[in-house]
This record gives structure tokens, C-alpha cells and sequence, in this order.
């Protein structure tokens, strides 16, 4: 049985929260969708303070805040977009469009569409997260979406340069300096000056998940999103206490109520760590957000084996995994819950929430029991199709469809299939009845 050092807050606590969340979600969104710009400029004065004519940044105005960065911020900017977009050509490549003959004369296949247009929520009021640009409309342009609308908060009172420069650079077509709530509503519902799109994609805080949340069905959305979440498993084989603190401040510093979790086979190792965070939390400049998350979220779970760490950790179904352990890929090989696995002690959450490729929108609140994060797959309709190319195969496709749908009760369905194996397999039919068994249904898939 494993044993808990720490444990976080209960889930009594977490639904309360969420509750008053969904509340003022569903009234905000109601507002927008009948006041629409008004409501927007509104919301965004009274949570942002922040009011202009046009909520979309001009081309001069994008070229300025390009201008505002060094050079070497611009190359960063530039070498980390290269790895997201080098590793989304390679999903995009792995989805091939299909046609096979699966019978004589009948055609089947599917494509991969790109949607017509996206939107991209980028974090930005409490740390300009241009990271999120990459991660969205890299890869949407990639998947081939013609259409990419960004929205981002503005920092300290104007639009923060380095957002903006990760949007342009990464290819958004439309550039909004526009937070929260207000700015998912306004690109997922559409308003007088903005057109609305197809997917919402990107993370955000509590209400920016929510409105997503409850805008689906309207829209597509690329996953359920929650706080931040990390859970580093370790032993001490492949791990010390300064490198497990570290990691799991490094993720609480996101918010109040981001859960840090540690999960080892060392019992030494685990309270190495606590102490460690411990002393960490009177150093780390965002120590205010991340002693917060750590008291009311953070867990020390100590397990007997690598085999009943894997059980918890599936159980967690954590957004980002960190394995430092003798053996990493043993989590990889049995692992089947998570966002993201960042395998031995040379990589981190970091690495993948800034620049080394791979995705950082990822699914939380266990949504990783059944998603994946976004990927270029999420930007793709993959829609199928058929073609019968000749009489024999429309008869003999048709008798079977006859039958079925009589089974069914299903008699317009059945005269579809009627139809055609009377004008194309010359057979008499009742109408309204059923094909009777010929010499075509022997040719039998």
C-alpha cells in the first residue's frame, strides 16, 4: 500500500470552486452572444482595463512590437518555433489520405481536411506566455488551416511584445490584444468586427477552460484544460531531492492551484524533497504563487515498487510525467494515462512547455484517460468517402443492404438499396420488401 506524506485538497473543495466558475462563465457568455462587440469592450475594460477602437493590432503595430525585441530574442524565438514546426510536419506526414478497393467495383478512402479557420488563445496577463503562439498556430498552419486568429491578454496595460512577435512569426492571420473570457467568447461565438471560428484551441486560466468548455459543440475544442499538473516519479537511481524539487516548483509557480506530485519507491528521497522545497520556497522569485500551489496541491506519495507506481500514476492520469528512475522506459512501455512523458533526468516539463517540439497544451483533470494533447490531428477532419464503379458491385452490395434493413424495420433505407439491384443486378424486388438471397451474394466478403 503506498503512504501518503502529503496529500492536496479535497475534491469537495476543487467542486465548490468550479461550480462558482461555470456560473459566471454561462452569464458572461450569454451577454456576448446577444451584445456581441459591446459586450466584449465591456468585459474587457472592467477584467483588463484595457479599451480601444479595434481590439485587432495593425500591421505597424505588430512590426513595432517585433522592432521592441534584440536580436537574440528574435533568434530564440525562431529556433524554438523550428523545433515545433519540424515535429508537427512529421505527425502531418504520418496522416496519409486512403483509397483501397475492399471489393470489385467498390471504392473506399477517407482525406484529411484542414478546418477553415481556428483560434488560438495565448496566456498572457500574469506571464506573457508566447510559447502557447507556437504551440497553436504552428501547428495549425501546418495542418494546412487557412484561417488563424489569435487572442491574447495585454501585459501591464499594453500588448506584450513578445506575444505578439511569437503570433506573427508563427503565421497568424488575425492578431487580437484581447483576454479571458471575452476573447474565447468573442472568436468562438463571433461578434460584429470578429468572425467566429471553427476550434478554439489553447490553455488558459480556470474561466478561459471553462468557456471552452461550454462553448463545445458550437465549436470544436482541442481538450478539457485545468491547472497546470505535474507529477515527477523518482527513486534514487535516477533522481536527488534538488532536481525533484525543482521540477515541481517549476510547475507550481503556473498558479495557486496547480498540483505538484511526487511519487517514489524512496522514502528518503521523498522527505529530501520536501525539505528541499522547503528551502527552495524562500528563494524562488515566484515563490507567492508556488507556496500557495504547493500547500494546497502539492502530494508526497511514497510506493513499494515501480509496478505500483505505474498503477498510481495511471490513476493520476497527470498532464506532464516526469520519470527520473533507473529504468524510465519501463513507464513508457506500461504507462497509459498522461499528457506528456519527459523520460530521465535531462529533460523536463521546461523543455517541452518552451522549445524542444513537442506540444504543451495538454489534457488535465484526468482527461488523459482518454486524449492525447494538440497536435496536427486536431486541426484535420478525416472524412470518408465511396465510390461503386460498377453494376454488379451496386447489386450485390445492395441485396445485403436490403436484408439488413429489413432487420431493422427500416423500409425507405431498404428502398435505396432496392432501387439498385433493380436497375443494375435486373432483379424484381417487391417494393417495400426485402432482396431475396441470389448467386451475386455468394461473392461474399
Amino acid at each position: 500500500m503506498p503512504q501518503y506524506l502529503k496529500r492536496g485538497a479535497t475534491a469537495e473543495s476543487k467542486a465548490a470552486a468550479n461550480r462558482q466558475v461555470r456560473d459566471t462563465v454561462e452569464t458572461i457568455l450569454a451577454d456576448i452572444e446577444m451584445r456581441g462587440d459591446a459586450a466584449v469592450r465591456d468585459l474587457s475594460i472592467r477584467f483588463d482595463n484595457w479599451d480601444r477602437d479595434s481590439y485587432r493590432l495593425s500591421n505597424a503595430e505588430i512590426a513595432a512590437c517585433i522592432d521592441t525585441l534584440s536580436p537574440q530574442d528574435v533568434k530564440d524565438i525562431e529556433f524554438a518555433q523550428t523545433q515545433v514546426r519540424n515535429f508537427a510536419q512529421v505527425q502531418r506526414a504520418s496522416m496519409q489520405d486512403v483509397e483501397v478497393e475492399t471489393l470489385p467495383g467498390v471504392v473506399l478512402g477517407h482525406r484529411n481536411i484542414p478546418l477553415n479557420a481556428a483560434g488560438c488563445y495565448v496566456p498572457g496577463g500574469k506571464y506573457p506566455l508566447l510559447a502557447s503562439a507556437h504551440m497553436s498556430v504552428i501547428t495549425a498552419k501546418v495542418a494546412g488551416v487557412p484561417r488563424v486568429v489569435t487572442c491574447a491578454p495585454p501585459f501591464q496595460g499594453k500588448p506584450a511584445p513578445a506575444i505578439v512577435a511569437a503570433q506573427a512569426m508563427a503565421g497568424a492571420d488575425e492578431i487580437y490584444c484581447l483576454g479571458g473570457i471575452q476573447a474565447v467568447a468573442a472568436m468562438g461565438l463571433g461578434t460584429q468586427s470578429i468572425a467566429p471560428v471553427d476550434i478554439l484551441v489553447g490553455p488558459g486560466n480556470a474561466f478561459v477552460a471553462e468557456a471552452k468548455r461550454q462553448l463545445f459543440g458550437r465549436v470544436g475544442i482541442d481538450l478539457f484544460a485545468g491547472p497546470t499538473e505535474t507529477l515527477v516519479i523518482a527513486d534514487e537511481a535516477g533522481c536527488d531531492a534538488e532536481i525533484a524539487a525543482t521540477d515541481l516548483l517549476g510547475q507550481a509557480e503556473h498558479g495557486p492551484d496547480s498540483p505538484a506530485v511526487l511519487l517514489t519507491t524512496s522514502d528518503k528521497l521523498a522527505r529530501e524533497t520536501m525539505r528541499e522545497i522547503d528551502r527552495l520556497l524562500e528563494i524562488l522569485p515566484t515563490r507567492g504563487v508556488a507556496r500557495k500551489a504547493w500547500e494546497a496541491f502539492g502530494e508526497v506519495i511514497v510506493a513499494e515498487s515501480d509496478a505500483e507506481m505505474v498503477r498510481i500514476a495511471d490513476e493520476i492520469a497527470s498532464e506532464h510525467v516526469q520519470v527520473m528512475t533507473a529504468d524510465p522506459d519501463y513507464f513508457l512501455q506500461h504507462m497509459t494515462n498522461y499528457g506528456a512523458l519527459f523520460l530521465g533526468r535531462r529533460t523536463n516539463v521546461s523543455f517541452g512547455d518552451k522549445v524542444i517540439g513537442t506540444n504543451h497544451t495538454l489534457p488535465t483533470k484526468k482527461a488523459a484517460r482518454y486524449t492525447g494533447g494538440l497536435w496536427v490531428g486536431k486541426f484535420l477532419k478525416t472524412c470518408t468517402y465511396q465510390r461503386v464503379t460498377t453494376d454488379a458491385a451496386s447489386a450485390l452490395i445492395g441485396e445485403y443492404c436490403s436484408r439488413l434493413c429489413a432487420l431493422e424495420g427500416f423500409a425507405g433505407h431498404g428502398e435505396q438499396a432496392n432501387v439498385r439491384v433493380r436497375r443494375f443486378g435486373g432483379r424484381d424486388v417487391p417494393y417495400g420488401g426485402a432482396a431475396a438471397p441470389s448467386d451475386l451474394t455468394r461473392v461474399d466478403a
